[in-house]
């Protein structure tokens, strides 16, 4: 499971982005330093209540909706499997299939 962290930044850098917004206009507009928004988007600061109530506001969301986010909770996982199996031969890509295919059945 993700942390709520992540999770939470994850879904404002997912808001951000349906907005066209970049990372150094919404920083600009919250007044915080870029690398700081970069942080919280990928779960590495907790953003005060303040600066969450403020993001929602220039973003035009409910604060509700910034932990909005039980569709990304398995997005984590599914991007760990793909990394692994890029690593590995043919060989053992096939045998990790045949022993998913094993568990899912």
């Amino acid at each position: 499971m993700e942390s709520t962290n992540r999770l939470l930044g994850m879904r404002i850098k997912e808001i951000r982005q349906s907005r066209k917004i970049s990372q150094d206009k919404l920083s600009e507009k919250l007044d915080i330093d870029p690398k700081y928004l970069s942080r919280i988007e990928v779960g590495k600061a907790t953003p005060s209540l303040d600066l969450l109530i403020k993001t929602a506001s220039l973003l035009n969301v409910e604060l509700k909706e910034l932990f909005e986010f039980s569709h990304l909770e398995n997005v984590g996982n599914k991007n760990q499997i793909e990394i692994l199996l890029k690593g590995l031969s043919d060989e053992k890509r096939k045998l990790v299939i045949k022993l998913i295919k094993a568990v899912v059945n």
